[in-house]
């Protein structure tokens, strides 16, 4: 009622925006990509004109693609609606969960939070030698010399390991300028900062990857004053999953979070 009344001012509104799972482009389980959550990221930045935007963040990472193009909404809503985003670190963001935390114009972490990760990496396993041994032959045939590259099913090519290094090198470098252009002056360039490290709470504060320790509800009436509201947004699962159609793809989903996560000792 207080909007329709003139000269009285509504209470500051923050728009939080949970976004928690690995990063890939596949929809299974709680898997974030920038199709499934378009709609949810819209409605945070506009409805209602809330006064700020909170990114809960708590993922491993995962695609390089839909780290850049979920943060490249999030930037672009921020900076067309002049809405401010704070980003606060639960369990984890590390490698793509980085990524999307960078793109609010702070970030904030518990005292356990891992961040950073900032590298690429790709793992396989080789299958020559057990093929051999059961007088398997694998047959291959393309056009185009690199169509079967890196296949697991014949021995390991140097060719094909410099192509993929090659690949990695250009995506890190796009990581690697991503953060720079959002975090600015405040990364410590004393610190090797793009090796894959990771960092722990308030000792992410010397390599100026964070802003400091604090949460949500405490960082944001700091800012806007105790009787800010807060409006949640977060994914939902398809019906028929909430049913229990989807039991096995969403067991399978679980066990790829849980290694996922579990690189990170959580």
């Amino acid at each position: 009622m207080k909007r329709f009344i003139p000269f009285m001012k509504s209470s500051p509104t923050v728009s939080v925006l949970r976004l928690q799972g690995i990063i890939a482009a596949q929809a299974r389980g709680a898997a974030l990509n920038d199709a499934s959550l378009a709609s949810m990221i819209e409605k945070a930045f506009t409805k209602g004109k809330p006064d700020a935007v909170a990114l809960l963040i708590n993922s491993p990472g995962g695609s390089p693609t839909q780290s850049s193009l979920i943060a490249a909404r999030i930037r672009r809503l921020a900076e067309e609606k002049k809405v401010k985003t704070y980003a606060f670190v639960e369990d984890v963001a590390a490698s793509g969960g980085y990524y999307i935390a960078a793109a609010a114009d702070e970030i904030w972490v518990d005292r356990h939070s891992v961040i950073g990760s900032i590298g690429v990496i790709s793992a396989g396993f080789g299958f020559t030698d057990l093929i051999q041994r059961y007088g398997i032959e694998r047959r291959v045939y393309t056009a185009g010399k690199s169509k079967s590259m890196l296949d697991p099913f014949r021995p390991e090519n140097p060719d094909d390991v410099k192509r993929l290094k090659a690949l990695q090198e250009h995506i890190h470098l796009g990581f690697i300028d991503h953060v720079k252009t959002r975090r600015g002056a405040r990364l410590n360039t004393a610190i090797e900062l793009f090796a894959g490290d990771i960092w722990v709470g308030d000792s992410g504060l010397e390599t100026g990857l964070i802003d400091g320790v604090g949460h949500v509800v405490p960082k944001m009436k700091e800012v806007f004053g105790d009787k800010v509201k807060f409006r949640v947004y977060q994914q939902k699962k398809p019906l028929l999953g909430r049913l229990g159609a989807q039991v096995t793809d969403d067991a399978l989903s679980a066990v790829e979070d849980r290694l996922a996560y579990a690189r990170f000792g959580l």
